[in-house]
Protein backbone atom coordinates (compact mmCIF):
# COMPACT_ATOMS: atom_id res chain seq x y z
CA UNK A 1 0.00 0.00 0.00
CA UNK A 2 2.82 2.43 0.83
CA UNK A 3 4.36 1.79 -2.59
CA UNK A 4 1.06 2.67 -4.28
CA UNK A 5 0.87 5.97 -2.42
CA UNK A 6 4.50 6.78 -3.22
CA UNK A 7 3.99 5.84 -6.88
CA UNK A 8 0.83 7.96 -7.10
CA UNK A 9 2.58 10.97 -5.57
CA UNK A 10 5.54 10.54 -7.91
CA UNK A 11 3.23 10.32 -10.94
CA UNK A 12 1.36 13.42 -9.75
CA UNK A 13 4.64 15.37 -9.47
CA UNK A 14 5.67 14.28 -12.97
CA UNK A 15 2.24 15.23 -14.30
CA UNK A 16 2.41 18.73 -12.76
CA UNK A 17 6.00 19.21 -13.95
CA UNK A 18 5.05 18.20 -17.49
CA UNK A 19 2.12 20.63 -17.49
CA UNK A 20 4.32 23.45 -16.18
CA UNK A 21 7.03 22.82 -18.76
CA UNK A 22 4.57 22.68 -21.64
CA UNK A 23 2.80 25.84 -20.44
CA UNK A 24 6.12 27.71 -20.52
CA UNK A 25 6.50 26.93 -24.23
CA UNK A 26 5.28 29.28 -26.92
CA UNK A 27 2.46 28.30 -29.24
CA UNK A 28 5.02 27.89 -32.01
CA UNK A 29 7.17 25.53 -29.93
CA UNK A 30 4.12 23.49 -29.01
CA UNK A 31 3.07 23.42 -32.66
CA UNK A 32 6.50 22.09 -33.62
CA UNK A 33 5.82 19.20 -31.23
CA UNK A 34 2.34 18.69 -32.67
CA UNK A 35 0.63 19.82 -29.46
CA UNK A 36 -2.16 22.37 -29.16
CA UNK A 37 -2.32 24.38 -25.95
CA UNK A 38 -5.75 22.91 -25.13
CA UNK A 39 -4.24 19.41 -25.26
CA UNK A 40 -1.53 19.99 -22.64
CA UNK A 41 -3.34 18.19 -19.81
CA UNK A 42 -4.15 15.20 -22.02
CA UNK A 43 -0.56 14.97 -23.23
CA UNK A 44 0.71 15.20 -19.65
CA UNK A 45 -1.65 12.41 -18.55
CA UNK A 46 -0.48 10.18 -21.38
CA UNK A 47 3.19 10.93 -20.73
CA UNK A 48 3.04 10.23 -17.00
CA UNK A 49 0.40 7.55 -16.77
CA UNK A 50 -1.56 9.68 -14.34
Amino acid sequence: MTMNIARTLNNWRKYRQTINELNRMSNRELGDLGINRVDIRRVARQATGF
